[in-house]
């Protein structure tokens, strides 16, 4: 800026500030298109990830192409892979960044790929990698605090095919869960093998649930009293005591409960060889609704 000898000092005052009007406004102007590239940037790489893990788990790429593009990831296609999932009502875009940075830092790159898909978050790991679920639960708990999310891990398995028997499995995980009433923040795949046996011959679980549990439906106030202290009495390992805490009611109850569920159906929990078939007929009502599924 020139100053001639004539101004005088709000002249020059005047044009030194609209000056730096102008600086700031320039500087302001970059700053925003860096953030708007940044942030264009940031959303082609999620784009780009998303994409690559959806054609990876749903094998509609051509192989060649996939495998290129997984090894720009870190991921040898042969290799052993476990996919855990946790789903949460709240999960972002941001929140998904912040965890795959994470992991990456704690695991190494190219050990883990995370991303967001069909709304839950989706990581495949290296298969072996050890606490890769503890970890990811420590991060969902930094981000959520306890409760409202809840994390399944897939069981290793080699291939493509593998990604996919994985990622089927931690849903599956979830899905069961969820009917089950399960609250643990992780859950093991292979933890929960029954569950899909169990439901692999739909018909079987239906006439077990209706043999074993169908008497309750005539009994004073419907079988769900019934239903629910068994559910709870197997949760607490048959443990009278702790049951009849959790659902506010006395030892005596409970007890007369049980001997009702004996009259009715001719099964007692306490009778070793009825046990497991009353607990089998149990899960299979939770997990198919019963009986309000069955009464709509």
């Amino acid at each position: 800026m020139s100053v001639d000898s004539a101004d005088t000092p709000g002249a020059v005052h005047a044009r030194a500030a609209a000056l730096l009007a102008t600086a700031h406004a320039v500087l302001v102007s970059a700053l925003a298109g860096h953030r708007r590239q940044a942030r264009a940037e940031l959303a082609r790489h999620d784009s780009e990830r998303s994409a690559f893990v959806d054609d990876l788990l749903t094998g509609r790429a051509e192989p060649g192409g996939l495998a290129e593009r997984a090894h720009r990831y870190g991921i040898r296609l042969s290799a052993t892979h476990t996919v855990l999932v946790a789903r949460t009502p709240r999960l972002t875009a941001e929140i998904v960044r912040r965890v795959d940075a994470a992991l990456a830092a704690r695991f190494g790159e190219g050990n883990t790929l995370t991303t967001q898909r069909n709304g839950d978050l989706v990581c495949i790991s290296a298969g072996g990698l050890r606490g890769i679920g503890a970890e990811l639960a420590h991060l969902l708990l930094a981000e959520f605090g306890a409760g409202g999310w809840q994390v399944a891990v897939g069981r290793p398995h080699p291939g493509m095919p593998g990604l996919v028997a994985s990622l089927d499995e931690a849903r599956d995980a979830l899905d069961h869960a969820s009917k089950l009433g399960f609250t643990a923040p992780v859950l093991n795949a292979a933890d929960l093998l029954v569950f899909p046996v169990l439901l692999r011959d739909r018909g079987a679980i239906s006439d077990l649930v209706a043999t074993v549990l169908g008497p309750l439906t005539g009994a004073r106030g419907g079988p769900r009293p019934y239903l629910d202290t068994l559910s709870v009495l197997f949760d607490n390992q048959g443990n009278h005591t702790a049951t009849a805490r959790q659902l506010h009611l006395s030892v005596r109850a409970v007890t007369y409960r049980l001997d009702r569920i004996h009259h009715l159906t001719g099964y007692h929990p306490n009778e070793p060889t009825q046990r497991f078939t009353l607990h089998a007929a149990v899960l299979g009502a939770r997990l198919l609704g019963w009986p309000d599924a069955t009464t709509r």
